[in-house]
């Protein structure tokens, strides 16, 4: 959960559908930025399908802090695994609330990554004692969550998922599949009626793909949200909302609803995106094909490939810095914005030498974040959960899926901050749907 994109806000029609600029970086560095005269110019044409010569280039000719303008803005890109960890680890030197940034009034209005700089009462963007009181409350209301129920829930939805197009021996397996199951899943773990479901599913996906309905969509998520925090605070059952409610930390409404979201969104948008990649790696790597025989044995191996190599948040929005320091070789001023460069950091030679291509059981990658801001403990574990049993289900159904097109024709959506397949197009041997309607 550690690259959730923020709500739009819903008083600027801008913040929607920020304008995209020019791809090759668009203006020149601001005055008084002279170590971003040669900047690299990053945006989200240039991270393509295959960035590892990208990072290599970067870290060869500018080391493990890269001088960067992000769509025209002066901003630091790091890269190296230990800068970034000593980054993540430094809430003291390095805030999460974008308010510090030096440059907040010279910010174009249509500035693409605008939503990701604009403060909102969030615990994303909340610090020091607030952050830790809101982010333990939301970890032990996930650590309420039964892992086999959770794992149950998960299968149910996979399955009536896969019933949908299982007798077409055709589908797209990320809009069909991969984006059909996540917020399902962890919006019954917050005790909503079976009703309100599929209409607050839909808004969550318009927010994020960032549709003209977006911004109503906000306005109807926050609407359905707060009423289920009022009816919790008088009849609580057996749900993460109701155990937020009654948690030591006394959430205000406002806090609650906020962070339900964040838990929505992030859980979306990264659990989809892992679900996808892992898919694709399994139909395109010969390692893993063997579990597309009948086996299960390299579904954890190849979601843990992922993470390592294609992480579904590759970069990671943003710190900024609370004072004068240094970083990499680096002179950092206070109020400079430092974007976390989590791919390119997983694939720093010191932690991954080219003599070891797999990453085996290694789980010492960053795509969970690191530190207070990272995914709050116990989200990386129920988010494999879903995510495992999702692959599973599908190899378990579908035994004989295979793609129909070369994988050098598979494409990733041009973005800095999701690392997400635009589409896995398969076929398979049609087969009969289970048949059984969802029940608790």
């Amino acid at each position: 959960m550690t690259n959730s994109p923020p709500l739009p806000d819903s008083t600027d029609p801008s913040a929607a559908s920020p304008t995209s600029r020019d791809p090759e970086g668009g203006r020149e560095p601001l005055e008084g930025y002279a170590d971003h005269a040669d900047a690299v110019r990053l945006h989200a044409s240039l991270i393509g399908d295959d960035p590892t010569a990208l990072f290599q280039e970067m870290r060869r000719e500018h080391g493990a802090v890269v001088p960067v303008l992000l769509d025209g803005m002066p901003v630091w890109y790091v890269i190296g695994y230990r800068e970034l960890h000593h980054v993540a680890s430094q809430p003291q030197l390095f805030g999460r609330d974008p308010r510090r940034w030096n440059l907040q009034d010279h910010l174009p209005p249509d500035w693409p990554s605008r939503p990701y700089v604009t403060w909102q009462p969030s615990v994303m963007y909340s610090e020091g004692a607030d952050h830790q009181r809101r982010i333990g409350a939301i970890s032990d209301a996930l650590d309420s969550v039964d892992r086999t129920e959770l794992a149950m829930i998960c299968e149910r939805i996979a399955d009536l998922a896969i019933d949908e197009f299982s007798g077409n021996g055709q589908t797209d397996l990320i809009s069909q599949y991969a984006y059909r199951i996540p917020a399902q899943v962890v919006t019954r773990l917050f005790g909503l009626a079976e009703t309100d479901l599929p209409v607050l599913v839909e808004d969550v996906n318009n927010v994020l793909s960032g549709s003209e309905d977006a911004l109503s969509a906000i306005s109807r998520i926050l609407d359905k949200l707060s009423r289920l925090v009022a009816d919790k605070r008088t009849l609580p059952g057996h749900d993460v909302t109701s155990y937020m409610v009654a948690h030591p930390a006394r959430l205000t409404d406002e806090e609650i609803v906020q962070d339900l979201i964040m838990v929505i969104i992030a859980s979306q948008d990264s659990s989809a995106n892992w679900i996808g990649s892992a898919l694709r790696l399994m139909l395109v790597d010969d390692h893993f094909s063997m579990s597309l025989q009948g086996g299960r044995s390299s579904v954890g191996e190849a979601l843990n490939e992922v993470l390592w190599k294609d992480p579904p948040s590759p970069n990671l929005p943003s710190r900024w810095a609370v004072q004068d320091c240094e970083l990499g070789g680096r002179r950092i001023r206070r109020g400079d914005m430092l974007v976390l460069g989590v791919a390119a950091a997983n694939a720093d030679p010191q932690v991954q030498p080219a003599a070891h291509a797999g990453s085996g059981a290694n789980r010492a990658h960053m795509s969970f974040g690191h530190g207070e801001h990272g995914c709050p403990f116990p989200a990386p574990e129920l988010g494999e959960i879903i995510a495992k049993t999702a692959v599973e289900i599908l190899l378990d159904r579908l035994p004989d899926v295979y793609l129909t097109v070369k994988p050098d024709e598979l494409r990733w959506r041009p973005s800095l901050w999701i690392r997400s397949l635009e589409a896995l197009p398969v076929r398979f041997s049609p087969i009969v749907p289970t048949g059984r309607p969802w029940s608790t």
